[in-house]
């Protein structure tokens, strides 16, 4: 099977940073039926990642049955592969110098969960549907370093700690040059500047009517903050993440670092 011939497929240029991290199983001295593929299981993952399709909706043609995939799915999740994975792409990109550390940006994002489980609540903003609340952190130009997930109903503030410190590679020290961190108006708090600060950063808390208004009076400034709206809208596109049902937050975790690895590996 040939994922070239398919976007639904895992690319090879990911499967490469995959590959190691999977838990080797010497072959049983009893003998018995032989363990499926992995890379047709890393398929079958990508291919609901994208659709969001339900695990016994698997396709047929990935010569692995739903109940292996979900089986392997879950002990990847124990093994950390997904989250390495995409540790990994990021030390390959920062080595190039292509994560760009000068000035970063944070915003959350709601989603779906109608089967409710770890990390959702309700959400206030979805006549208190059950939801959960992604806080994503990006560099200069949109590339993820760090998310964490909740309940719909816990208010961004309280988020931005959990998401500084969640940063999967090492940051450059900004004891002797700041980094700015660009924020809107729902993460101005006191304690948040107060945090922001011992963080190392410069905190750049702006409306979108105060960067209009720059923009009118500088023709060449540039908005910061979009960059992770658009990598929030990049996440979304794939669809189970748009709508999460996983009840476990460790399972919704790994879906969401599988999706930040291949953001990566795209900008590699």
């Amino acid at each position: 099977m040939s994922n070239s011939s398919s976007s639904w497929m895992l690319p090879d240029e990911l499967w490469e940073y995959i590959k190691p991290l999977i838990p080797k199983h010497p072959p049983s001295p009893k003998g018995g039926r032989p363990r499926a593929n992995d890379r047709h299981v890393a398929d079958a993952i990508f291919f609901l990642l994208k659709t969001g399709s339900q695990w016994k909706c698997l396709p047929h043609f990935f010569g692995v049955s739903s109940s292996v995939v979900h089986q392997r799915f879950k002990e990847w999740t124990g093994a950390r592969v997904f989250s390495d994975a995409w540790k990994n792409t990021l030390k390959t990109l920062d080595k190039a110098n292509g994560v760009k550390w000068r000035w970063q940006a944070a915003d959350g994002a709601m989603t779906k969960a109608p089967l409710g489980g770890e990390g959702t609540g309700h959400n206030p903003t979805d006549r208190a549907k059950l939801g959960t609340k992604r806080c994503l952190l990006t560099d200069q130009n949109g590339i993820p370093l760090s998310i964490i997930a909740t309940g719909a109903n816990r208010h961004d503030m309280k988020m931005l700690r959990d998401t500084l410190d969640e940063i999967i590679i090492k940051k450059p020290s900004g004891k002797t040059v700041r980094q700015g961190l660009c924020l809107d108006k729902g993460f101005d708090y006191p304690e948040l500047h107060s945090l922001i600060k011992k963080k190392h950063y410069n905190d750049h808390i702006k409306t979108r009517s105060d960067e209009i208004k720059m923009k009118k009076r500088n023709p060449r400034y540039k908005a910061r903050r979009w960059v992770v709206e658009r990598t929030h809208s990049w996440l979304n596109r794939f669809r189970r993440i748009l709508i999460r049902w996983e009840k476990k937050l460790s399972h919704y975790l790994s879906f969401l670092s599988l999706a930040c690895a291949l953001i990566v590996v795209r900008a590699i």
